[in-house]
């Protein structure tokens, strides 16, 4: 299966217009970004979890990362509440499930084998610190050779010269709006950028990013 998987074209996606497609684990599904592969994929996706539903044990042969963006999602090794942000490297396993129901954005099989740090990130509770001007701040997640990874705050009325492509750029937009060079995107826009120029930001309303840099590079 092969869905978005030319990485040399920008693709900006509302997630809210896909539909949610079930999984093989009932109560679990998905809505998919892009993928290269059967149901052991490099993919990018929302799952869904309705409450009270489980998914198979397994292991992240190509690793794992994820953002919780409503309820609580957990597994044997913790609860995850909503703005938490986990990595999985290759090799790691779990169980997981949802007491009350969630929804992640999740990437897999993503990983480089060098990249072996497990950790989670409770971004409500963490501090940004001062980003490239007045009005907007960035909280680091992860940063591993040119890979880079994190969540962007900008202040309602922030304007930003020129944000870098290098790599390649991969942004969720978590909340509010904002806007470059080539339109403006709503809460729950997926948009994939190769690598190009930088390009303008800005929001009138506020926003809050997740990005990633630099990983497409390779691909």
């Amino acid at each position: 299966m092969h869905i978005n998987a030319d990485f040399t074209r920008r693709m900006v996606i509302d997630t809210e217009s896909l539909p949610w497609e079930p999984s093989p684990m009932a109560g679990v599904a998905r809505r998919k970004l892009d993928r290269i592969g059967g149901e052991v994929a490099r993919a990018t996706s929302l799952v869904r979890y309705d409450a009270g539903s489980r998914f198979s044990e397994h292991v992240h042969s190509g690793g794992e990362e994820f953002f919780v963006l409503e309820g609580v999602f957990s597994d044997e090794h913790a609860d995850y509440p909503a703005g938490t942000y986990v990595r999985n490297p290759i090799g790691t396993a779990h169980s997981p499930h949802s007491d009350e129901g969630c929804i992640i954005f999740v990437k897999l099989q993503q990983f480089d084998a060098g990249d072996t740090r497990q950790f989670a990130v409770a971004t409500t509770e963490a501090t940004f610190i001062p980003g490239a001007v007045d009005g907007h701040s960035v909280l680091p997640l992860h940063q591993y050779q040119g890979e880079t990874c994190a969540l962007h705050k900008l202040e309602p009325g922030t304007q930003i010269e020129k944000m870098a492509r290098v790599g390649g750029q991969e942004i969720l937009v978590l909340s509010g709006a904002f806007s470059d060079a080539q339109g403006r995107y709503k809460a729950g826009t997926w948009i994939r950028n190769p690598d190009s120029q930088a390009t303008p930001w800005a929001s009138s309303v506020g926003c809050l990013l997740w990005m990633k840099t630099g990983h497409l590079a390779n691909v």
